[in-house]
């Protein structure tokens, strides 16, 4: 802890300067630019590209206090605009890129915001038609330095960026006088909920708030060192990967990395990251991907599961009678563990997980979870092959991080004990409560949601149910929206179904249905390419021109398939067999006793997962009452 120069308090605008002043020769900044071409920009560039924007929207008359908004997918351009509104002393306002015309408008207009950062063309064209509807909004800045636009009320990077100069050949003082008077307790950004349930509410972060946030953060993690790499490819729009992501990279004056979920594996061989930000489902997701390789030879899968279950055998070995077991960096996984067992784990380690390790770039570190529960045994499994995650547990309103697994101490299936700095308690109806310096005080425009939001003596409400393991860690049962009533009272857990077929080999999703209902049953969404796989190398013929795709390369999935694809009796019988191994592990009474597949996967674009892929029950139930109808009868 000694040697952490980097957890101090200052504003942010105070700490990209003194990143420009100390470090303006490291690296800030690398992205692609072409399959194998990256581009990168110093701590210099970037200030002065900050600087120059800052200034463009000072003379568009941003003054201190004024909301400026950002819309874009995660991309360099998306700190420059952050940056740009902070160091004009304005309060960033985020907006999901995903949003449909209306849910923008909304955060626009709540939020009052003059100023919209756009991506591209594409988000532009969205903007300009709902214009009318935002009667706040001034201008639009396209993040692109090649576009010119005829209404001219639009503009792009560079032009912002030369009314910036012209500002600062007329004073030069004007800009260094705007960002110094940000104080550490001024509000810094507006954070809008990705309303899983219910209105979106905008919650309303400070520098201070922020801040408490990164240093609560650093003081737990590994140190970081100067040629850490840190990879970012969640929405830059959730506080997730703003604070714990580019929030900790700045404080440390380290370089910043960009990626996609949709380019990640390419990404690790090209950028070759040290630390990265996660979410279960893409965890799952590299596992998986890892098993189908293995599977294509029956000699790699034997190998690859007799690996697998030595290296689980090893991590059982190394974990306490608590089951927390030491994962901190440089420790001999194999100390005091048995010769014969040691033997077979070095073996694996050369065959199969020192080749993961390669293909995570080679040089990763460690890398965190958190926006969902990572699996128990996922965990594990990742921990034998020397890969650390630390699972952690946080919201919006408390800007991340308020337990957090310990590098030295981790309880697979668990987020950890609270985080020093923060308070916590479970309330009389197992309700996770949480106090500190990090968390948000108000609701924008909306003091009726603060006030439920907090009790009297100022904790958060989570709306979280927890329990309370060994050593005060804690374990995420369900949100208390989520815990399911029968119409015999009986109370069923959606997490603890759901968390069942994470990793299963032919369902991606299983959405479970309860509330007031005889039984529980399902909605199920295969793994489409899985079994496009599977019926091409088996010959069996289906309706190819009705599958729909997205993305490209490695990264390109089936979302829709033909109603002859999902009737298929190999496709229902492989599915069941999926949904009946996950049965075992339930009460009777939670059991899925009836289920229906579905055609397509769930969307942002349909309003049916979070941008952290988490899915919105109460959307995806409204989308689907139809089939659910059929699943009791009606």
């Amino acid at each position: 802890m000694e040697n952490r120069w980097y957890i101090t308090q200052q504003t942010f605008p105070a700490l990209l300067n003194r990143n420009a002043i100390q470090f303006g020769t490291r690296r800030a900044q690398i992205w692609r630019t072409g399959p194998s071409d990256t581009q990168s920009i110093t701590y210099a560039e970037l200030w002065r590209i900050v600087k120059e924007l800052a200034s463009g929207l000072m003379e568009l008359g941003i003054e201190k206090g004024d909301r400026a908004a950002v819309m874009s997918h995660t991309c360099p351009q998306w700190l420059w605009a952050d940056y740009s509104i902070l160091c004009a002393a304005g309060i960033t306002v985020c907006v999901y890129p995903t949003l449909s015309a209306k849910e923008m408008s909304f955060i626009i207009n709540d939020s009052g915001s003059k100023i919209l950062y756009v991506q591209d063309e594409e988000i532009l064209e969205k903007a300009i038609a709902a214009w009318p509807e935002m009667p706040t909004l001034e201008k639009i800045i396209v993040m692109k330095d090649d576009i010119a636009h005829s209404d001219p009320r639009v503009l792009s990077l560079s032009q912002l960026r030369a009314l910036g100069v012209k500002l600062l050949s007329r004073d030069k003082l004007l800009y260094e006088t705007r960002w110094r008077s940000v104080k550490i307790t001024d509000k810094m950004t507006i954070v809008y909920t990705s309303g899983t349930t219910g209105r979106q509410k905008g919650a309303v972060h400070t520098h201070f708030s922020i801040n408490s946030a990164c240093c609560r953060d650093m003081r737990i993690v590994p140190e970081y060192r100067p040629d850490d790499v840190m990879l970012s490819f969640l929405p830059l729009a959730h506080t997730y990967e703003r604070e714990c992501g580019h929030g900790t990279a700045m404080c440390a004056a380290v370089c910043i990395a960009y990626s996609s979920p949709q380019t990640l594996i390419q990404d690790l061989q090209v950028f070759r990251p040290t630390v990265f930000m996660s979410v279960p489902r893409i965890y799952e997701r590299i596992y998986m991907a890892m098993r189908d390789m293995a599977s294509q030879s029956p000699v790699k899968k034997k190998i690859f599961e007799f690996a697998i279950k030595t290296g689980l055998q090893l991590t059982d070995a190394r974990a306490d009678k608590d089951g927390f077991i030491d994962m901190s960096e440089g420790i001999d996984f194999t100390e005091g563990i048995g010769r014969w067992l040691v033997f077979k784990y070095k073996l694996v380690d050369k065959l199969v997980f020192s080749k993961v390790r390669e293909r995570l770039g080679g040089r990763y570190r460690f890398a965190f979870s958190a926006a969902g529960s990572l699996p128990a045994d996922l965990c594990k499994v990742f921990m034998a092959m020397g890969i650390r995650i630390y699972e952690g547990y946080g919201s919006t309103e408390t800007c991340n991080t308020v337990n957090l697994n310990r590098p030295s101490k981790v309880l697979p299936g668990s987020v950890g004990p609270l985080c020093n700095g923060v308070e916590g308690r479970i309330s009389e109806i197992g309700e996770w409560e949480v106090r500190g310096d990090n968390i948000v005080t108000e609701y924008w425009n909306n003091p009726e949601a603060t006030k439920e939001t907090f009790t009297e003596d100022g904790f958060y409400k989570t709306g979280d149910v927890v329990q309370m393991l060994a050593d005060g860690y804690i374990k995420i049962v369900d949100r208390i929206k989520g815990i399911m009533v029968l119409d015999t009272g009986k109370n069923v857990p959606t997490a603890k179904i759901e968390s069942l077929f994470s990793v299963s080999r032919f369902v991606d999703i299983v959405v479970p249905i309860a509330d007031e209902k005889p039984y529980v049953s399902a909605l199920v969404v295969p793994k489409y390419d899985a079994f496009i796989q599977l019926f091409d190398k088996e010959g069996i013929s289906y309706d190819k021109s009705k599958l729909v795709f997205f993305g490209e390369g490695a990264a390109r999935m089936c979302i829709k398939v033909g109603d002859d694809f999902i009737a298929n009796e190999k496709l229902k019988k492989l599915v069941d067999e999926d949904i009946q191994a996950g049965n075992k592990e339930l009460e009777e009474f939670e059991r899925i006793k009836k289920y229906t597949i579905i055609n397509r996967r769930f969307t942002e674009t349909d309003g049916e997962m979070t941008p952290t892929l988490k899915v919105k029950r109460n959307i995806v139930l409204k989308n689907f009452e139809n089939e659910i109808k059929t699943l009791y009868g009606k």
